[in-house]
């Protein structure tokens, strides 16, 4: 066709979009809505991702480089920036020869040198810009306490310009002064010009002088003080809840050098042989070669990144890649039927086109036309809503994100991909309507009348072995038995609804055999159906289209819960109460007692208060701020552990984990346990059994009286004993990388008590037993049982009241597992009927105007004015009915194959039989297919009867 031909379609279509713009705005919507969205997350991804001088910038502010030490005497090789990777060699891991260390030059200069002065030496004329990130640490708030990082900085000097940014107030310029993050304020309850006390130092409160930004995390508490003012006073041993680390002396520094001065990557490479990693800005903005680089080497030697996951394999990509691509296929069918009334609207014009000379092709363009200037109308509209959408909520974006953009990037490439994806949309809509339009009879067209054909049985027959065809490649992809898991889920999820699609012809010939056994009306809207497949089969296709995204979603969806109703273990009885001290602030147990008061007057009606005492050994690291004070645990008896966790795991190779954890028996029993700061053995009576774990025998009280241990699972009870492992702490400083602590193991006489979820590795004992075992320990939290679960209000009342004296405290009431998932199916479902009942309600309207003639010679042979209301409903109900029930059936392709997906790349040895079985579980939820399948037709039926007009208007008979 000549371009001519191409630019008097496009007018005939802009003028018909003019004409008809409630259609033409139903287009431009849908196809709008996905483009929004893409290019809406295309401006923000690339915004949020750093271009090389934004990055440096954010690494080292206005610095030359970053200079950090991890282990005094190490090697360590780097990429060109190290936060993508780097290998550390400690100095215990070097060779030895003859029994000592065989230490090269560099690294016996950074043993007997302070890092500091090394670093001095190794750049002359530099200068060295401390700072240091400590560990979090308890501080106090308006209320209570909350944990907070502790940086230390002079951020007066504009150095730090870009790293860290004075938002709000002034620098510190005293030691008693602070800056702090927002998060911080947000909180603390606290403002500029308030005062907080790290825990342990109390008596020397900080003043708050303003807010300060690390732009790459808005989310971390932060204290930020200068060199020297915090983090050297804090207490090392004592009540220093929270304490996760302790950083000894300045191990990292900005360089600042002149003017035109950097440092390249040779220099790099040898700060990396005295143990310095080096984040230099000139190496980041202009990167060595790829054999230049020491680690790239030793990476390649040892095969490193060869085993990872293909990216189009992963499952996160496959299930956006197919959520993506059928969104848009679901887009192309919703759009079909409006162009389809366009092309009907337009019949007559269409017709007097090809009488006058017009061929196919010409034909086929005008309704393309309106398919190309519906799409780059939508695009343009959608794309253009993306990037104000994200413009204007930037600010919200960025504090959702956690970190601030870089510069609003808008590559034009990604936005003319995107502007294709809508015209290709609008253009794929409008290809089913243009051949239908081509193919009509000339004749027929100028009268008004259909040219009736029978349904092609070599479509239906493709459409057959495309259904086929694409659902084994969706659900055998999934597994990974041939090609990209993505494509091979996307493609056949796509070809199977394609298949259905094409069927859809000869299944509305096959639904019309049903119209003998139906009353009048009903008979005469299926017949009608059926004799105007050109009009039905859109319509159906799109109502098909919505409901197989609403049930791929709602198996999907329903399949997860199930999986996780399966993995959910209770932490105690139902109606249970419990709070934990948990690993915040308040972690140590000090603030219990006004815990226990807030739970207590906030919650009424909790009878019985059990306190739970943890068991620990060499003291309790939580209370001691210590990182390693032993470890207590309830062991299996070793004929009964599994291999791959057992103590000789280190001898095993990968294939044998593979092997055990696919043969062994033992390693595929699942363990219950829960997640919560009580430990492994817990010391109380037989009010902790009661409440805690549902145990009523009052034989499980005595035992623990009597000193015994009271186990829940019966593999950790064997011939009436109890193993109870002491594992040793580990030392300070760097240890070799196969140390392993030493372990002691106890025997308790036990008992065994059923629970009413049977956790495993839990045992209870007295405090007794605990003084005669030579242990100690500590109070780690309450729980009540009361007779009936505390109202919501109660509970968000004891929330706030905890919330406000220490962040981090674990409460729960234990109501059984409880689905977040039931709004979205609800929702689905509506959204499906909505959109649904719109594409059953346009092909109604055309039907009703294409069945006016048959109305007016119902109403010359005496039928009754209602029949009008009828017809309709029922043609409205029909079309409804026939896409429900194929969208029900093209629906379940893409859901079961995804829940294959997530299945097979979920597995690790040593999974249990139980896990793996909820990992694949398919579940179909028949209360919403059913509403759907049934209620939606009837609903169709009632709408289309009511707002459809009785009169018939007599016409005059033609030809």
């Amino acid at each position: 066709m000549k371009l001519s031909s191409w630019r008097v379609a496009l007018r005939i279509a802009r003028r018909d979009a003019l004409r008809a713009k409630g259609r033409s705005a139903l287009v431009v919507a849908m196809v709008a809505l996905p483009v929004l969205g893409v290019a809406g997350a295309d401006v923000v991804f690339r915004s949020a991702d750093l271009d090389p001088v934004e990055k440096v910038v954010r690494t080292m502010g206005q610095s030359a480089a970053e200079l950090r030490i991890l282990d005094r005497g190490a090697v360590v090789l780097q990429a060109p920036d190290p936060a993508v990777d780097f290998h550390v060699t400690n100095a215990e891991e070097t060779k030895k020869e003859n029994g000592q260390p065989a230490y090269t030059p560099e690294q016996r200069l950074s043993l007997d040198t302070e890092p500091g002065e090394l670093a001095r030496r190794l750049l002359p004329g530099a200068t060295l810009v401390p700072f240091r990130e400590g560990p979090y640490v308890a501080t106090t708030t308006a209320e209570g306490l909350t944990n907070v990082r502790i940086s230390e900085a002079d951020l007066a000097d504009p150095v730090w310009r870009g790293r860290y940014d004075m938002v709000k107030g002034r620098a510190p310029s005293a030691d008693h002064e602070v800056a702090v993050s927002q998060e911080f304020l947000n909180v603390s309850g606290l403002r500029i010009g308030d005062r907080t006390a790290p825990r342990g130092l109390e008596a020397t409160p900080f003043t708050i002088t303003g807010v300060a930004e690390y732009p790459g995390d808005l989310r971390t508490a932060t204290l930020y003080a200068r060199p020297g003012a915090v983090l050297d006073k804090l207490p090392s041993n004592g009540p220093r809840a929270g304490v996760t680390s302790v950083s000894e002396g300045v191990t990292r520094w900005l360089v600042k050098l002149p003017a035109g001065a950097g440092i390249d990557w040779p220099k790099v490479v040898e700060l990396n042989k005295y143990g310095f990693i080096a984040t230099s800005r000139a190496v980041l903005l202009d990167p060595p070669a790829r054999s230049e680089v020491p680690f790239y080497a030793y990476q390649d030697s040892q095969g490193g990144g060869s085993s990872s996951t293909p990216f189009f394999d992963r499952t996160a990509v496959v299930i956006l890649g197919t959520v993506v691509g059928m969104a848009l296929l679901e887009i192309v069918l919703l759009a079909g039927p409006a162009f389809a009334v366009g092309a009907r609207r337009s019949r007559r014009q269409l017709g007097l086109l090809a009488a006058g000379g017009g061929d196919r092709a010409q034909v086929r363009a005008v309704v393309l036309g309106g398919g190309v200037v519906l799409g780059l109308t939508g695009a343009v509209v959608g794309l253009a809503g993306g990037i104000g959408l994200v413009a204007l909520l930037r600010t919200r974006a960025e504090e959702s994100a956690g970190q601030r953009f870089g510069h609003f990037d808008l590559q034009p490439l990604d936005l003319l991909g995107i502007l294709l994806i809508g015209l290709v949309t609008g253009l794929l809509a409008a290809v089913v309507p243009a051949v239908q339009a081509s193919r009509q009879d000339v004749v027929a067209a100028l009268t008004g009348r259909d040219n009736l054909k029978p349904p092609s049985r070599k479509l239906a027959l493709l459409g057959l072995l495309m259904l086929g065809g694409g659902s084994a490649l969706a659900l055998l992809g999934a597994t990974g038995g041939f090609g990209s898991r993505s494509l091979a889920v996307l493609g056949g999820s796509v070809v199977a609804e394609l298949g259905m699609v094409a069927l859809t012809p000869y299944l509305v010939g096959l639904f019309g055999r049903i119209g003998r056994w139906l009353p009048l009306g009903p008979r005469l809207a299926l017949r009608d159906s059926v004799r105007h497949r050109g009009r039905t089969a859109p319509a159906v296709a799109a109502v098909m289209a919505a409901v197989a995204g609403s049930v791929a979603v709602g198996v999907y969806v329903a399949s997860t819960t199930e999986e996780h109703r399966r993995e959910y273990v209770a932490a105690g009885p139902a109606n249970a109460v419990i709070l934990s001290s948990g690993w915040g602030a308040a972690s140590d147990g000090s603030m219990l007692s006004q815990q226990r008061g807030a739970v207590q007057n906030s919650v009424p009606g909790l009878g019985a208060r059990a306190d739970i005492q943890r068991v620990n050994y060499q003291g309790d690291c939580m209370a001691a701020g210590r990182q390693s004070c032993g470890h207590v645990s309830v062991a299996l008896p070793e004929e009964r552990q599994c291999p791959i966790w057992g103590k000789n795991r280190r001898n095993l190779s990968s294939e044998d984990i593979d092997r055990l954890g696919r043969e062994d028996p033992r390693c595929k029993e699942r363990v219950l346990t829960r997640g919560n700061s009580f430990g492994a053995l817990q010391s109380g009576d037989a009010t902790l059994l009661r409440n805690l774990y549902g145990v009523t025998d009052p034989a499980a009280g005595q035992a623990v009286a009597e000193g015994k241990a009271v186990v829940f699972d019966e593999r950790y009870l064997k011939d009436g004993k109890v193993l109870v492992e002491l594992t040793e702490p580990y030392p300070d400083g760097p240890v070799d990388s196969d140390f392993e602590p030493a372990v002691r193991t106890l025997t308790l006489d036990g008992v065994l008590a059923t629970a009413q979820s049977s956790p495993g590795g839990t045992a209870v004992v007295g405090p007794e037993t605990v003084r005669r075992l030579g242990l100690t320990s500590s109070d780690a939290g309450s729980v009540w049982l009361p007779d009936s679960a505390p109202a919501d209000s109660s509970e968000q009342r004891a929330r706030a009241a905890l919330a406000k004296l220490a962040d981090g405290t674990e409460f729960e009431v234990e109501r059984g597992f409880r689905s977040q998932n039931d709004l979205i199916s609800l929702g689905l479902t509506a959204f499906a009927g909505i959109v649904a009942l719109g594409a059953a309600g346009i092909a109604t309207g055309l039907a009703a105007a294409d069945s006016q003639r048959d109305l007016t010679t119902l109403a010359a042979v005496g039928a009754a004015p209602r029949i009008r209301r009828t017809l309709s409903g029922f043609q409205c109900g029909v079309i409804a009915a026939m896409g429900t029930l194929l969208g029900a059936v093209a629906g379940v392709v893409p859901a079961v194959a995804l829940r294959k997906v997530e299945a097979a790349t979920s597995v690790y040895p040593g999974m249990s039989l139980q896990e793996e079985a909820a990992k694949g579980v398919v579940v179909f939820p028949w209360l919403n297919i059913g509403v759907t399948v049934v209620v939606l037709p009837l609903l169709a039926v009632a709408l289309a009867a009511l707002l459809t007009r009785s009169r018939i208007s007599l016409l005059r008979r033609s030809g």
